[in-house]
Parts: structure tokens; C-alpha cells; sequence
């Protein structure tokens, strides 16, 4: 009765109700050739212990577990601490819906707020919102900022910027009436400032980077954020991979910061849901999409919370409304407010110090059997590998080493050839790093089966 709740009775009344005899009557007019005359093919039923046993040993089957993984592209295999899912799982979390209410929704609202602050001392901005659906949507949502900002309808995206994050801004740009220029990277992977400087115009709202780039490269945003300055365009600096910020140098000549917060403690669920962050300086709080929750003081002078800012459709006229995101991901914040509480300072320095020397170590091996493009310019914890072989007949040779590799560019950046972008995070294990590197060896090695489960 728990998945069928409608017993016979309550069938027999429903067929009552509806004019018809039986269930056969119900499906008579589907042609009989395209009705099944059996019992479908499936085991007989189980116990329910029997069935949960079951599904564990298909979970162990196919689960990724034990396998090396340099998968990074956006989306990072990062430790999750286990009082992340203990704390998000209570109901006072876990049931709330929008804090319209603030004397109900005070627990929520303080998270958020804590959030927001969090990613002000990170990002060095000044104000951020409660978060937006990802990475992608926070990154265009930026540059639809900048143009009701500055009054101008054209942007310049650096080619080094995830080619996803690309695509959903071509999607809502073209539907905006917003030209997008593409500007170039050169041989150190950064945006090449030459060819910027030259593709800003005077109708043009914003600049958009992204650093670390989607090979890794940290750019030069004081550099870039000249030039954009100069000209009359504001800079967005997207940011991918958050734990950089532990260690890289936080974008403050940025005007406007759109992150992607899934590092901090959002497990990967297969591409989702994760949370977007927009943060910004103060001046533009009035044009910044999503909402903001602000501290105030009650009749008795306590401290209490409230949504301050929600310039959305719900909220106030779809003409006036800076956005059609009608939600903030205030689950998926909560996940990364309990990880930066975790860690703390000192803690997100450490971790990204760990992707940082991992991710050295393994540059000097795969140097070794394989070209390191991108050289010369600071990279936080990815980096693009040239090989003489097709990427994916690579990885499907490392597979059978329990190795992920990378992901292969050439659909994204064909000029590259067999590059593939690969990534190391502090879950990476030297052994494995050294595995990967023979795997890309031109001569055949022995296959080796990896185990992450010892660190080495």
C-alpha cells in the first residue's frame, strides 16, 4: 500500500465515477498491438532488507570509489567535513522556504547573513547576495549588472573563461540585444591585454575574466582592471574554483565578483545544485540581482535579520525587477557558510596550499612524458597537458587503472589539439599523480591499478 495507495475498492469507485466497468475498458482505446499481455519481467518481490542489501551492492558496483580522480573544469573534488550534511539536515533548515517572515525565519536569515560576510572577507567586496543558482547564471547575471550600471549594451568576454559560463551568457545575451567580443589568450594562458584594450569600445558595460581561468592561469586583475577603468567599462572577475581564495590574492580592483561556491563543502551530484555568489561594491547594491538579507535592531534593540533587498519579479514589477531568478540557493549556502566555519582562515590557507603543492608536483611529472602548456604564469590547481594521443583513448586506457583523467578541450578549443585539462585537488595521492603521468607516456606502460585509499 505504500507505493500502490489505491486499493481495490477505491478503484472500483473511481471507474464508477467515470462511466467504465474495468481497467481494460479504461485502455481500450490504445490499439491492442501496443498493449502488454503479460506480467512484466521483473524478480519477484523481496524483503525489504533483501531489496536495501541489493541496492548497496550496485551502489558498490558503480560507484567511483577508490578511482583517482583529475576531473575539475568547475565542478571539484573537494573534502566534504560530515557535520556539513549533520547541520543542513536539521528541519529548521532543511523544511525552510523563502524567510518572508523574518520573525519566524530569524535562524535563516542569520545563516545567509553570515554567508554574505563570509564572502565579502573572501572576495573583498563589500556586499554580497544570498547566492544565485551557480557559477554560470552568476557570471551573466554580472555582466546584465554592469550594463544597468554604466547605461551601455555590449561586453568583452575573455576567451579563458569557462566555455559553459560562455554559453549561457551568449544565450541570455543574444535575447537581451547585448554584442558579446571575444578576446584572446596568449601562450601563458592569460588574457591577451593587447587585444582587449583594443576590443573595448565606448558602448562597452563590462569586462569579464575569470581567475584562476579555465586553464588554471590566475590572471592579472589589477592589469586588466586598468584598462577596463580607463576606457569607462567595469570589470567582473568570475571565479570557478573557490578554495583558490585561500591563497590567491582576492580580485579588490573587481567591480562586480561572480563565484561559483560548490568547493565549499557541495558535494558534486552530478553537476548539480550548487550556488552562485555575486558580490560587489556598495554603489552598485541598488543594481545587484537576487537578495540580500541586512542586520537590523528591534523595538527592544536587539539584533534581528531581515531581507533588505529583493529586486525580483515576486517582489516588486517585472520592469523593474534586475533579474528572473526568483530564488537564492540558501541550502547549498548553508553547505559552504558550515565550511568556511569549518575551516576558518588559517584552515582555507592550508587547504589551498595542499591544491597548490599537489598540483606543482604533478606539472613536474607530466612535464616528464607529456608537453604543460600555459607556462610562465601563476596557476592555482589545474593545468592543461598536450599529448600525442587523442585525450579520451588516454583515459580510457587509465580507467582501466581506476585513473579519471582529464577533460579534453578539443570541443571547447579545438586550436589546442590533444590538450585535456587536468586537476589536482588535496584529495589527489602522489602515487596516483605518478600513475597518470607514465599513463601519458608515448610508450606503453604496464598497466597499474591505483589505490587512493593510503596517501602516499
Amino acid at each position: 500500500m505504500r507505493y500502490l495507495p489505491k486499493s481495490p475498492t477505491d478503484r472500483e469507485l473511481m471507474l464508477r465515477e467515470i462511466g467504465i466497468r474495468s481497467v481494460d475498458e479504461l485502455f481500450a482505446p490504445i490499439p491492442a498491438e501496443y498493449r502488454l499481455k503479460r506480467e512484466l519481467d521483473i524478480a519477484p518481490s523481496m524483503a525489504e532488507a533483501d531489496i536495501l542489501d541489493w541496492f548497496r551492492q550496485r551502489a558498490a558496483d558503480t560507484a567511483a570509489s577508490g578511482y583517482a580522480n583529475f576531473l575539475g573544469a568547475g565542478a571539484y573534488h573537494h573534502y566534504r567535513p560530515v557535520v556539513i550534511d549533520t547541520l543542513i539536515s536539521r528541519g529548521e533548515f532543511f523544511t525552510a522556504y523563502t524567510p518572508y517572515q523574518p520573525e519566524i525565519s530569524q535562524g535563516t536569515l542569520q545563516a545567509i547573513f553570515e554567508f554574505q560576510t563570509m564572502i565579502c572577507e573572501l572576495t573583498g567586496m563589500e556586499v554580497a547576495n544570498a547566492s544565485m543558482y551557480d557559477g554560470s547564471t552568476a557570471a551573466t547575471e554580472a555582466v546584465l549588472m554592469a550594463a544597468r550600471v554604466t547605461g551601455r549594451r555590449s561586453a568583452v568576454v575573455a576567451r579563458s573563461v569557462h566555455p559553459e559560463y560562455r554559453e549561457v551568457l551568449a544565450s541570455y545575451a543574444k535575447n537581451q540585444g547585448i554584442p558579446l567580443a571575444e578576446v584572446p589568450f596568449l601562450e601563458n594562458g592569460r588574457v591577451n591585454a593587447a587585444a582587449l584594450e583594443k576590443a573595448i569600445t565606448d558602448g562597452t558595460a563590462c569586462v569579464l575574466i575569470q581567475s584562476p581561468n579555465f586553464f588554471g592561469t590566475i590572471e592579472d586583475v589589477a592589469a586588466v582592471a586598468e584598462i577596463a577603468h580607463r576606457k569607462g567599462a567595469l570589470l567582473v572577475v568570475a571565479i570557478a574554483e573557490a578554495v583558490s581564495l585561500g591563497i590567491v590574492k582576492p580580485p579588490t580592483e573587481a567591480d562586480i565578483v561572480a563565484m561559483e561556491a560548490q568547493s565549499f563543502g557541495v558535494p558534486l551530484s552530478f553537476g548539480g545544485p550548487y550556488a552562485g555568489v555575486i558580490a560587489t561594491k556598495e554603489k552598485f547594491v541598488r543594481q545587484m540581482p537576487g537578495r540580500l538579507v541586512g542586520q537590523t535592531v528591534d523595538k527592544q534593540g536587539r539584533r534581528g535579520f531581515v531581507l533588505t533587498l529583493s529586486t525580483r519579479e515576486q517582489h516588486i514589477r517585472r520592469e523593474k525587477a534586475t533579474s528572473n531568478i526568483c530564488t537564492n540557493q540558501a541550502l547549498i549556502a548553508l553547505m559552504a557558510t558550515v565550511f568556511m566555519t569549518v575551516y576558518g582562515r588559517e584552515g582555507l590557507k592550508e587547504l589551498a596550499t595542499q591544491n597548490l603543492a599537489k598540483t606543482a608536483y604533478a606539472v613536474e611529472q607530466f612535464g616528464k612524458t607529456a608537453k604543460v602548456l600555459f607556462q610562465g604564469a601563476p596557476r592555482f590547481n589545474e593545468f592543461v597537458v598536450q599529448t600525442s594521443k587523442d585525450p579520451k583513448t588516454l583515459n580510457g586506457r587509465m580507467l582501466k587503472q581506476k585513473i579519471i583523467g582529464g577533460l579534453p578541450l578539443k570541443k571547447f578549443y579545438p586550436e589546442l589539439g590533444n590538450a585535456s585539462l587536468w586537476c589536482c585537488t588535496e584529495l589527489t595521492r602522489r602515487v596516483a599523480i605518478e600513475a597518470a603521468a607514465t599513463a601519458l607516456s608515448p610508450q606503453k606502460a604496464k598497466p597499474q591499478v591505483v589505490s587512493t585509499e593510503v596517501a602516499q
